[in-house]
């Protein structure tokens, strides 16, 4: 019987030694489009066009060396920051949140409120073309998960418990976003 057990705790953790050598090693697939088109916005948050742009691809390892590790955690591998931890949940500067991992413009600091949830929450991102959004099922809930559309990066989700007249709420991570404040010089 022993010897069982002792075969069985060894596969567990040969097989979870090579889950995480994959999800650091293991280049990542191209799943998907290769090019979308986004809105791009300048500091100030005006929108200066549209453009068609490569999706914006690395093996896991890249982004562990480009990205601090609680980003990482969040845009690479679908974690939640804790709530009421991010630097951004109590934040109201004037400005343009942009992506962490390739600073596309998602979310604009007017559509920025207090939803009292521990995480920012939006009422809308700043171009619906530079976010995408995947309805899953997670333990029997339903959930939409938001990205960036160029980099695939998890971002957060949405919710339909915002205020009027959308009723939507981004709730997004901190980790993911990267504030620049308006530059209207």
């Amino acid at each position: 019987m022993e010897y069982t057990r002792r075969i069985f705790a060894g596969l567990v953790v040969a097989g979870a030694g090579g889950y995480v050598w994959w999800e650091r090693e293991a280049p990542v697939a191209a799943a998907g489009p290769s090019r979308v088109r986004i809105a791009e916005f300048d500091d100030g948050g005006r929108k200066i066009g549209e453009a068609e742009v490569g999706v914006t691809r690395r093996s896991n390892a890249e982004w562990m060396k480009l990205l601090p590790a609680d980003s990482y955690s969040v845009t690479r591998l679908g974690d939640t920051e804790i709530a009421g931890t991010g630097r951004y949940d109590h934040f109201y500067g004037e400005g343009i949140y942009r992506c962490v991992c390739c600073a596309t413009a998602l979310f604009s600091s007017k559509a920025k409120y207090a939803s009292g949830t521990g995480w920012p929450s939006f009422t809308d991102p700043i171009a619906r073309e530079n976010v995408r959004e995947a309805v899953s099922a997670y333990f029997g809930m339903r959930e939409t998960e938001v990205k960036c559309a160029r980099c695939e990066g998890h971002l957060g989700h949405v919710f339909d418990d915002g205020p009027p007249p959308g009723n939507t709420r981004y709730c997004i991570n901190s980790v993911a976003l990267r504030f620049v404040e308006h530059n209207l010089t």
